[in-house]
């Protein structure tokens, strides 16, 4: 079970990483280079670093979520309520992760496109 929580912690730690990367390249290169080059898109880009900052939230509540399965009593039994609240905290990232990446398809393709960020 140990290992289990291991590879599932370093699993969690490394897709983790790369969601925070990609959100600060955006915010402090993409997002300011559209801004001095698209001055229509302010809102657009409000509106996702608003949810980058809402999904490293998400982020850590799933990571609190996975500390609580962790904690449980050692004896290796399963907590349902612990896991329970894992597969909440996964479900409330994975519609906040879709739905994001789906906004900013939509709503960036052309302009990056247009501004060397193809």
């Amino acid at each position: 079970m140990r290992q289990n929580n291991w590879t599932l912690g370093g699993y969690c730690q490394a897709y983790w990483r790369i969601v925070t990367g990609h959100h600060t390249l955006e915010d402090r290169s993409v997002f300011p280079h559209l801004r001095r080059s698209e001055p229509g898109l302010d809102a657009v880009l409000d509106q996702l670093e608003t949810e980058h900052v809402e999904i490293h939230g998400r982020v850590d509540a799933l990571d609190q979520a996975l500390v609580g399965l962790v904690g449980t009593d050692g004896t290796g039994t399963l907590d349902e309520a612990a896991l329970a609240a894992v597969q909440r905290a996964v479900d409330v990232l994975t519609d906040a992760l879709l739905s994001h990446a789906s906004y900013e398809e939509r709503e960036l393709i052309w302009p990056l496109a247009r501004h060397a960020f193809s």
